[in-house]
């Protein structure tokens, strides 16, 4: 933007401000330190010694003197004309960050650390303020440090800000968390606290609000998934359950949204697991390990599951009240080790305080190796407030035109639950990956066991909970069929726009890497094939240029589904499971056969 004042989408670029911080001081003050300590030594006077002290001595003065910044660049009273360009630019800024960007004021675009004085920054704050006000969005300070030059005596500053739209007809940005880890590491109760406001008892208080099932509740264990929603509205505040809100005040007052998906630990449930990370489409994974237990059970798979499947993760160490400051100590490292092993390479960074949490937030979404690691406690409260600032700053992973590209192209939904509701009939929930879908609009689903698809008309559709008349591509929501016969839907199933001419496929190929096989993996052998939302057990047919796999060869494989034809993309992540063999990889091509009678007419 200018000297003064840069951002970018959702993220700026100081990402880096506190590590940046030392270095540009040493830059500015060394020359200064070290010139003192050689024009008080005592050597020889020689001309060319004299000489080289008053060249030492012109660089020392221009170095302690901080750099001049025209007037015209800092944002003190602009022109009307000038401030209708500078809250285009924001207006912009706010569309390719869905709702969200950062600004550094004291920040030179090529990321030197300038600082504004005192008088200059409160103005600053002031015009970005008003730039705000004109685009429909509200300011939030995150953070703001002092930068030192030797004669300079007034204090100098750089601020980072945060600039969120207010919310407007539902349009609030939508991130899903999936939230994996161990059984008993406290992934429920900590949801229940955060979405609740409420802190646990020690005995499992805040979760059972997340239980669908009676045995959950008995046990304490989920088997299934389930979804709780955080908001956080235009300010940066907190909008959860604590002040008696439904879900659909929650909606209406945020400006974003956090959907967490709560799978299951036991590794019984595994599929379930699997299928939460497959269908639902996660932007981040959060993994929770208990303080006390440390890396044990299924966390090792669930962080291998969310690698694979390329879906940014990051880590919570709770019950971190049950021990001893050395045992959560040795728990971070043993995490810091196995993200460091040649199979992760991730880069762990433990968030200590909020100055952490926000760089933690914008270069974990710059970078994939980025790791954070948190260490709270859901029963005393202990650093839970680090968490909600990380997941206030957390920037969306596409931009607004990767949106709208998608939102382009024609409508298909993944059908992912079916419910039956009294007085409204049959539900189906799931995400919306492709188009934009409205109320009243027509679309077939399929493909059934034959092989058909069939056509029905959405009634009405809800959002978080909550009504919403328009579904745009990204969005979960649960859509309302009316009197369709529910025995005639599935999981897996996708709803089309008739002008798809949507196609089955009964086999298909896929790039593949075989992660683990006790044996050899060869024709014949079956597998659980997971894509997107199709899960199904399928049949090695054959393999392309080889006999048989072994543990880390890859491969083109030819699978054929052994029940009923799937609707399947090109190009879509595949995982497969059998017992300990596991493998991943890519739809390359696929069979694709059509129907004989395409649409059946439906009672609708």
């Amino acid at each position: 933007m200018d000297a003064q004042i840069s951002g970018g989408t959702g993220v700026g670029t100081t990402a880096n401000v506190r590590s940046n911080l030392p270095s540009v001081r040493s830059n500015l003050q060394g020359p200064s330190s070290g010139n003192g300590r050689r024009m008080t030594s005592k050597k020889t006077r020689s001309k060319k010694g004299k000489r080289r002290k008053r060249r030492r001595s012109k660089k020392t003065k221009t170095n302690k003197t901080p750099p001049y910044l025209p007037p015209e660049l800092k944002l003190v009273n602009p022109t009307q004309y000038r401030f209708e360009h500078l809250a285009t630019q924001l207006k912009w800024r706010l569309q390719e960050g869905r709702g969200e960007a950062v600004y550094q004021i004291g920040v030179e675009d090529n990321g030197l650390l300038v600082g504004l004085s005192e008088g200059d920054m409160r103005a600053s704050l002031k015009t970005l303020r008003r730039m705000a006000e004109k685009v429909g969005a509200d300011i939030t300070l995150l953070r703001e440090r002092e930068v030192d030059y030797d004669s300079d005596r007034n204090c100098r500053k750089i601020s980072e800000v945060l600039v969120r739209k207010v919310p407007d007809d539902q349009q609030f940005l939508d991130l899903r968390v999936a939230v994996l880890g161990n059984v008993d590491s406290g992934k429920s109760t900590l949801l229940g606290v955060l979405t609740q406001g409420e802190l646990d008892n020690g005995r499992g208080r805040a979760r059972l609000n997340l239980f669908r099932h009676l045995h959950e509740i008995q046990t304490g264990r989920t088997s299934s998934i389930s979804f709780e929603i955080l908001g956080f509205n235009s300010k940066g505040e907190v909008v959860n359950y604590s002040d008696s809100r439904t879900a659909e005040e929650i909606c209406e007052s945020s400006s974003k949204m956090i959907t967490f998906i709560d799978l299951a630990g036991h590794h019984k449930y595994l599929k379930t697991t699997i299928f939460g990370l497959t269908s639902y489409c996660p932007d981040f994974a959060m993994l929770v390990v208990s303080a006390n237990t440390g890396i044990a059970g299924t966390t090792r798979e669930h962080l291998g599951l969310a690698m694979a499947l390329k879906v940014p993760i990051f880590i919570v160490v709770s019950k971190v009240d049950l021990c001893a400051k050395g045992t959560v100590e040795r728990t971070v490292r043993q995490l810091e080790h196995v993200l460091k092993l040649p199979g992760c390479n991730k880069v762990p960074m433990v968030v200590a305080s909020p100055d952490d949490a926000v760089t933690a937030a914008q270069q974990f979404a710059q970078s994939s190796s980025i790791t954070p690691i948190f260490t709270l406690s859901s029963v005393s409260g202990e650093s839970l407030a680090l968490l909600k600032v990380f997941f206030n700053i957390l920037p969306p992973l596409s931009n607004s035109k990767e949106q709208e590209e998608l939102m382009q192209q024609l409508t298909e939904f993944q059908v992912d639950e079916i419910y039956t509701v009294p007085d409204v009939g049959t539900v189906v929930g799931g995400t919306l990956y492709s188009g934009v879908c409205r109320e009243g609009e027509r679309l077939v689903v399929g493909p059934t066991d034959e092989g058909r698809f069939l056509r029905l008309k959405v009634g009405s559709i809800h959002r978080n909970r909550s009504a919403c008349r328009v579904l745009r591509a990204g969005q979960a929501a649960t859509l309302a069929l009316g009197n369709f016969d529910r025995s005639l839907l599935r999981k897996g199933m996708v709803m089309v726009s008739p002008k798809m001419n949507p196609t089955i496929c009964w086999q298909f190929e896929a790039a593949i890497v075989l992660l683990f096989h006790a044996k050899t993996f060869r024709r014949g052998f079956q597998v659980t094939v997971h894509v997107g939302n199709v899960r199904q057990t399928a049949t090695v047919e054959c393999l392309h240029g080889k006999e048989e796999l072994r543990t880390g060869e890859r491969a083109v494989v030819c699978f054929r589904f052994i029940k009923h034809p799937e609707y399947l993309r090109m190009g879509a992540k595949l995982l497969f499971r059998e017992g300990v063999t596991k493998g991943i990889g890519h739809v390359t091509t696929c069979t694709q056969g059509r129907p004989q009678d395409r649409v059946w007419e439906t009672l609708t």
